[in-house]
Order: C-alpha cells, then sequence, then structure tokens
C-alpha cells in the first residue's frame, strides 16, 4: 500500500504554529541565482516556451555532454522532470511486478513507496549505524527476483558519503549478479570533507546515474534534472517519458544549461560551516550522530521514545523535524535539515538541548 509522505504530513502542521523553527524542508536556503533566473525569463521572451523534444533540448544536451556527462554517448542521456521524474522512469523500466530492488535503509521517502506503486519488492540493505553499505550483507539479500540495486551519496537522509573503496564494493556485486544500479547524486556538489566520487567512475556499464539542478542551483520548482548511462535503460526511459512528462520545462531547460558552467563554490562551502554548527550544537547537547559528509541533513538518534514519540515533542515545542519512520523501517533516528540561516540551527539546537535528559 503506497502511504502519503510523512514530510508533507510535518509541512501541514507549520501551518498551525506561529514562527515555527522549521529544520524539516529539504530545499536551499538561498534561491536561484539572478543570472540564471534571468536566462529563464529571457528563454520566456524570446519563445522558447513549446515542447522540446522528448530526449531534452539541443542546448541543455550540448551543455551536460561537454560537461558532467562528458564521455557519454547521445543516446545514453535523458533530460528529466527532475531526479524525481527520473527515479519514476527508471522505476519503470527496470522493475515488473514481483521484481526485487534492493534499498538503503534508510532511504529517501520516494524509494519505497515507488517500488510499491509498480508492485514491485523493496528490500532493504541495513546502513545502521554509520550509513555505510556492507557488500557482504547486501550480497546476501539478493535473489532470482532482483532486478536493480538503488544508493544514494551524498544521502538523504542521513549525509553519508561513500568513498571510493566502497563504490567499488558495489561494482563487484553488480557485475556478479548481473545489476543495474540507480545511483542518486542530487546532492553531488554537497560534499564537505572529500570530492564526490560517482559510482559510474567504477561500474559506468552498469550504472544509471540521475542527478540535476534543484538542490544545487535552488532549481526546486524548475523540475530539470537528467539521467545517464547503458542507452537500452535510457532509451526505455525516453519512450516512457513520451506518455508522461513529455519532456521537461522548456524555458527551465535553458536556464539549467547556463547552471551547468555556473560555479556554486561560495553556496556550498556556506553549507560546510552550518554541518560544522549543527553537528557540533548536537553533539555538546549531548545526541549521538555521525557527522554527516554530504548533502544537507543530519540523522540524530532520538534521546528518548520513538522518533514519531519525540517529532511530536519538537512540534509542541516549535521545533519542525522528520521522524526516523518517514525514512526508514525503524524508528529510533530524526531528521534535521541545516538548510537553513545560523540564527535559526542555533534556535534548533537550543529546543534540542532542552528536550534532551539531563541537559
Amino acid at each position: 500500500m503506497i502511504e502519503a509522505s510523512g514530510i508533507r504530513r510535518i509541512f501541514d502542521l507549520a501551518a498551525n504554529l506561529k514562527d515555527p523553527v522549521n529544520l524539516s524542508i529539504g530545499q536551499p536556503d538561498f534561491d536561484v541565482p539572478a543570472a540564471l533566473k534571468d536566462k529563464a525569463a529571457e528563454a520566456m521572451r524570446l519563445g522558447k516556451n513549446a515542447y522540446t523534444q522528448t530526449q531534452g533540448g539541443p542546448e541543455l544536451r550540448a551543455a551536460l555532454l561537454d560537461g558532467p556527462l562528458a564521455g557519454y554517448a547521445d543516446e545514453q542521456i535523458l533530460v528529466t522532470g527532475a531526479v524525481s521524474g527520473g527515479l519514476l522512469l527508471a522505476y519503470m523500466a527496470l522493475l515488473d511486478p514481483g521484481d526485487e530492488i534492493l534499498l538503503p535503509d534508510p532511504y529517501f521517502v520516494m524509494y519505497k513507496q515507488l517500488a510499491l506503486m509498480f508492485d514491485a519488492r523493496p528490500v532493504f540493505y541495513d546502513t545502521y549505524p554509520d550509513w555505510k553499505p556492507d557488500p557482504a550483507k547486501i550480497e546476501a539479500l539478493i535473489t532470482p527476483r532482483t532486478k536493480a540495486l538503488l544508493i544514494d551519496s551524498p544521502s538523504n537522509p542521513t549525509g553519508a558519503v561513500y568513498t571510493r573503496e566502497e563504490l567499488s564494493g558495489i561494482a563487484g556485486i553488480l557485475d556478479r549478479h548481473n545489476l543495474i544500479a540507480i545511483s542518486d547524486e542530487i546532492y553531488e556538489s554537497f560534499c564537505y570533507d572529500a570530492p564526490f566520487v560517482s559510482l559510474r567512475s567504477v561500474a559506468r556499464d552498469r550504472t544509471l546515474c540521475l542527478g540535476g539542478f534543484s538542490k544545487s542551483h535552488a532549481m526546486t520548482g524548475w523540475r530539470v534534472g537528467w539521467a545517464a548511462g547503458p542507452a537500452e535503460v535510457v532509451q526505455a526511459m525516453t519512450k516512457l517519458q513520451q506518455f508522461s512528462f513529455v519532456c521537461a520545462p522548456t524555458p527551465f531547460q535553458s536556464a539549467a544549461a547556463a547552471a551547468v558552467a555556473y560555479g556554486m563554490e561560495e553556496h556550498m562551502a556556506a553549507y560546510g560551516r552550518k554541518r560544522d554548527l549543527m553537528y557540533a550544537g548536537l553533539i555538546d547537547a549531548g545526541y549521538q550522530l555521525t557527522r554527516p559528509a554530504g548533502a544537507f541533513y543530519a540523522f540524530p538518534e532520538v534521546p528518548w521514545g520513538s522518533g514519531a514519540e519525540f517529532v511530536a515533542e519538537c512540534v509542541k515545542n516549535n521545533l519542525l523535524c522528520i521522524p526516523g519512520n518517514c525514512f526508514s523501517e525503524r524508528d529510533t533516528h530524526f531528521r534535521l535539515v541545516f538548510a537553513a540561516k545560523d540564527e535559526t540551527i542555533e534556535r534548533g539546537v537550543e529546543i534540542l538541548r532542552r528536550l534532551k535528559p539531563g541537559k
């Protein structure tokens, strides 16, 4: 049974609170850069408002093939309706009813629900307590019905970032069992301690990468992303897009083409400082958590009760965050977002300090 998003339920609660401390929303707290807004507006004024080809307009496709997707052939890439659209198409292309897909636990909310939507079976590989994959545990879950494996690095909700060595372990599993991996790379720009490494660097022929501009350039409402991987998978997704999304929004594809080479380093550095601010505050308040290495989330263990019970108390104290059971088969943690003003992060940590026994 498909469940409504627990994140959206928290959004609904926010409407009933006065000036809440909101550390629940998984989107940047900065706006789309003015130059990229101008690019979108210019495209509209120039009449770039009709359909593009389903696979994406030539301007954005050329920018991707000259930039982050250099080395891919034209038939190996698809412009999607953001990563969410890419995930939907990937599941449709790869999974039949009764098939199994290996998912990390914790996971982004869509991963499980999309599998259920297509009558596939989500099988979870446990990454507790440090949010890293154990190849032996993953391999033990594979059955004749296993068709795909999904990874997200950097991760929502944990902030985990996989190393090349860890990705090589996953690559070995893909080869031994003839599997395709879906690699959700929407947070690739948000790596604070080491450069981002993609699964495609060690398993290119077996990896479908999904990326986009929603997080890195704050284009969450513009719905532009990309998929890159084995031609047969991408072509199947392209056919499915013809009968679903048709194409990504045309004027925003023009802005995304400009975004490919638009530097966001200053914003990424600011998020590294916000990560440090939240992590130091939570540790000082006595919370148990693994230091997030990427994305803009922290996933601390609750100090008492279940995740749902603890978050309900947070909401009573005017703090919005998300219980761990929205992202996991367990309910022992909660998710915080540090995509917020420093003052908001500090207010949130102070509320959490008051809710921590002994503090």
